[in-house]
Formats: structure tokens, sequence, C-alpha cells
């Protein structure tokens, strides 16, 4: 039976969640923002963060696959939903769960280049450099995560543990 040892409870969450929206907030006044999430895992984060921030913004989604049913990345990244809205000559924040190897971000920043944006920066919930193979930057970290494989909040173990509030350690 798995074990799922606390990391992070709701509170914390909301409070880093607030911190981070008003620091974007803050260097994105007056600014076009376009803020585009990777699904599925940081659906629960962009919305708590969308509704902190205190500028107005343009929301998409992208969607790309490289874990499956394991617990590491397999490497083979795959585009599986295109961006939908016109990033061309604007700020473009990247929503991601967490960064952990680098890859999957280094594939969608390369991705979205393709279509000209101005700017492109990184916001993450959770940065962990424990297994980090690309020199990725993020420009806005809610929490570093040491190590360990999380869920909750929008982190899956094969499609498990998203409707947590909380985030945890999962121990199989």
């Amino acid at each position: 039976m798995p074990e799922l040892i606390p990391v992070l409870n709701k509170n914390d969450i909301d409070n880093m969640v607030a911190r981070v929206a008003r620091r974007i907030s803050s260097d994105y006044q007056d600014r076009e923002l376009i803020l585009i999430g990777i699904l599925k895992g940081a659906f629960v984060f962009l919305s708590d963060l969308a509704r902190h921030l205190t500028i107005p913004v343009k929301l998409d989604f992208i969607r790309v696959c490289s874990y499956g049913s394991d617990v590491s990345s397999s490497g083979n990244i795959r585009l599986t939903k295109e961006i939908e809205i016109d990033v061309n000559n604007k700020d473009v924040l990247l929503v991601e769960d967490i960064v952990d190897t680098g890859l999957t971000l280094s594939f969608i920043i390369d991705y979205l280049k393709t279509f000209n944006p101005k700017t492109v920066k990184i916001c993450a919930l959770l940065d962990k450099h424990e297994r980090r193979s690309e020199n990725i930057k993020i420009d806005y970290a809610c929490h570093e995560a040491a190590e360990g494989f999380l869920v909750g909040y929008g982190l899956d173990y094969n499609e498990d543990y998203r409707y947590l509030a909380g985030i945890y350690h999962l121990k199989l």
C-alpha cells in the first residue's frame, strides 16, 4: 500500500501562490500577459494563480506526455494539445506544476519559440533539482522541492492523487 508523507499543506500552498502572484502582477503591470498552463498537472495551480493576479491575463493550455504510468520521465516527449491563442510578440508565462528533469519544458519552450513570442518565462509550483538534466531558468518558483515523487494539488501518479489539497511524497 502506498504511503503519503505530507510535504505542503493547503494553507502553505495558498500563501506561496499569493506571494508569487504579487511578484508576477508587479513585473507585468501594463503589459499583455498570456498564461499557458501545462496539462494536466498545472491546472489546479494555474487556476489559483490566475485568481490571485491583479492584472488582466489571457489563458491557454498545452499538453505533452512524457511519464505514462511510471515515476520518471521516459524522455520521449509528445505534443498532444497545441496552443490555440496567438502569442506572436506577446509576453508568455508557462505555468508548470513541477520542474524535474527540465526535458518537458525545454521541448515546450522550443515549440513556443516557433510562434515568435516577445518573452517566454516560467512559473513553477515546485522546482525540483534532484534529477535536473536541462539548464532551465525558473523565473517564479513557489517552493523548492528536495527529493521523492510528489503528488497532490494537481500532481499525479498514474492519474491518482490530483484531488488532494496538499502535496505529499508518495512512497511506493
